[in-house]
């Protein structure tokens, strides 16, 4: 496929699926509705099924609020325009939300590990962190338009 037919298929795609923008005043899709609605349940499961351990409770709250802070920014994310500097600000709070998530699992999964499979378990999450880190605000994909020179 030349770089012309890309740029128009991506116009065409543009067409085909309207910008956030145009979607700003709509409600939250059924997908994720059904997805809050599995969460709640499983967490208030897990909560019951806890006989009362704080530790237990505390991190299953914990998760659920999370995961539902990191839904809501993720849609004011998508409904904010692109040029707006406060898309900015809701990167750096989906980075720290996806970061407390992934260090609260870390955790609970080392919790239970011997010692060398806990290095490697909080080696894997320190490298996910910093590649999102990179991903999110050091790494800037360029569009190109004009085809590329030989």
């Amino acid at each position: 496929m030349s770089p012309k037919d890309q740029v128009q298929f991506m116009d065409e795609a543009l067409i085909e699926n309207p910008s956030p923008e145009d979607r700003s005043g709509a409600w939250p899709s059924l997908m994720m509705i059904t997805g809050l609605g599995f969460l709640t349940i499983n967490s208030f499961m897990a909560v019951y099924r806890s006989n009362g351990d704080v530790g237990t409770i505390s991190f299953v709250m914990f998760s659920y609020f999370n995961l539902v802070l990191l839904f809501y920014c993720l849609c004011q994310y998508e409904r904010t325009p692109p040029e707006s500097p406060r898309r900015g600000h809701i990167k750096m709070v989906v980075w720290l939300l996806t970061t407390l998530l992934t260090a609260a699992f870390s955790y609970k999964v080392a919790e239970i590990m011997p010692l060398p499979v806990q290095v490697l378990v909080w080696a894997m999450a320190g490298a996910t962190v910093v590649s999102g880190f990179y991903a999110f605000f050091i790494h800037q994909e360029k569009t190109r338009l004009d085809p590329p020179k030989a």
